[in-house]
């Protein structure tokens, strides 16, 4: 029983579900890269090649053909054009997290640089100084 209450309260934490929801949109956020890299960037990088479509990119291991039974086989091939595009993906993706980390960093360190506002005196501090002032006059 404790188990299960322990899991609750973890589970309906704050930082439980800020995880979760970051999860999400760092998955959502993946599909726009691999979108971006597929659909954007590899078209024109391809077509300056010489109208080279990068998942076509592979090399023939094994071609295919009919074994003694007479059933299909299916070609064995190295796509490294595949690997070339999730690659790119991985770099764009690295590229805007640490621009991300970066750029939260900077704001923290703006946030400590920032001086304190000076504390409001205290009421010792009041009627000292109103005594001081009357002293004055």
């Amino acid at each position: 029983m404790k188990f299960i209450k322990e899991f609750k309260e973890f589970a309906v934490k704050g930082n439980m579900i800020d995880m979760a929801v970051g999860i999400i949109i760092g998955m959502a956020f993946g599909k726009i890269v691999s979108s971006l890299v597929n659909d954007v960037i590899m078209p024109p990088l391809g077509m300056l090649i010489g109208g080279v479509d990068f998942t076509d990119l592979k090399v023939m291991l094994k071609a295919a053909g009919i074994d003694e039974a007479g059933n299909a086989v299916e070609a064995v091939t190295l796509n490294y054009g595949t690997f070339v595009q999730t690659a790119i993906d991985f770099l764009i993706i690295a590229l805007i997290v640490f621009m991300m980390v970066k750029g939260i960093n900077s704001l923290k360190k703006k946030e400590e640089a920032a001086p304190a506002p000076p504390p409001a005196p205290t009421k010792e501090e009041l009627l000292l100084t109103e005594i001081r002032d009357l002293l004055k006059k």
